[in-house]
């Protein structure tokens, strides 16, 4: 997970060093154009966001054990923005959207190839309600921080299947919930705003639906395991 931590800050660095190029002359001159600068003085205000996800997990074990090996495949991310303006600090956020991911579990336990792997694929929408803490505004450039609660409705969830790993149906919760935590910089251009931002996502509750056989090679050792991701979202305001 640290790996793929990394890369989505080195890449969020990336995005912000691009912009920074875009607005040195705009924004951080000495008497810049101020762009939108009513903005965030609106009761409340809509958008969308386009972006990517790693999803990994958190695996408790029962006993002592070789680990399952989580490899993470990177996701996309689709959503709408509804913001209402608390104060001149803080907004109160819905983003609800749609996220798919993938994440492929190796059972080291298990000597064959095809049975040692179970490849998760998770279709969720998703509902966060965030707090959105802004800092004070230099030219055309905002930073914040936000966090709040989420939950999600698995589409691809096999909950109500009778088989199980036995069957080759890694079965997981429909609904499962989370806290979020995160940060951005809002960017005013003269006709919109652009927010990029990095959010972490961590589950709250087991997922897992063990098999039926309570020694599974697959979930007899499993405790729980919980949802861990991170957003990297491109906001359009």
């Amino acid at each position: 997970m640290k790996k793929y931590i990394t890369i989505a800050l080195f890449i969020f660095s990336l995005s912000l060093q691009a912009q920074g190029g875009i607005f040195k002359k705009s924004m951080f001159a000495k008497k810049p154009i101020i762009n939108l600068e009513n903005f965030d003085k609106q009761r409340i205000h809509f958008g969308f966001y386009l972006g990517f996800n790693i999803y990994d997990f958190k695996i408790d074990k029962k006993y002592d054990a070789e680990d399952i090996v989580v490899d993470s495949e990177t996701g996309f991310n689709v959503g709408l923005i509804s913001n209402l303006r608390i104060s001149e600090h803080f907004d109160l956020r819905f983003e609800p959207g749609l996220q798919y991911g993938q994440r492929n579990l190796h059972f080291p336990n298990i000597s064959d190839p095809v049975e040692s792997l179970r490849e998760v694929k998770s279709t969720y929408l998703h509902f966060p309600l965030l707090l959105k803490f802004s800092a004070k505004r230099v030219g055309n450039v905002k930073p914040y921080l936000l966090g709040g609660v989420s939950t999600d409705l698995n589409l691809s969830s096999n909950a109500s299947s009778p088989d199980d790993n036995s069957a080759n149906k890694f079965r997981m919760l429909k609904n499962t919930n989370n806290y979020e935590l995160g940060a951005g910089i809002d960017l005013y251009f003269e006709y919109f705003k652009f927010s990029p931002s990095i959010r972490g996502v961590f589950g709250i509750n087991n997922e897992l639906i063990p098999d039926n056989n309570p020694n599974s090679p697959w979930t007899g050792n499993i405790a729980s395991m919980q949802t861990r991701g991170i957003f990297i979202n491109f906001a359009f305001h």
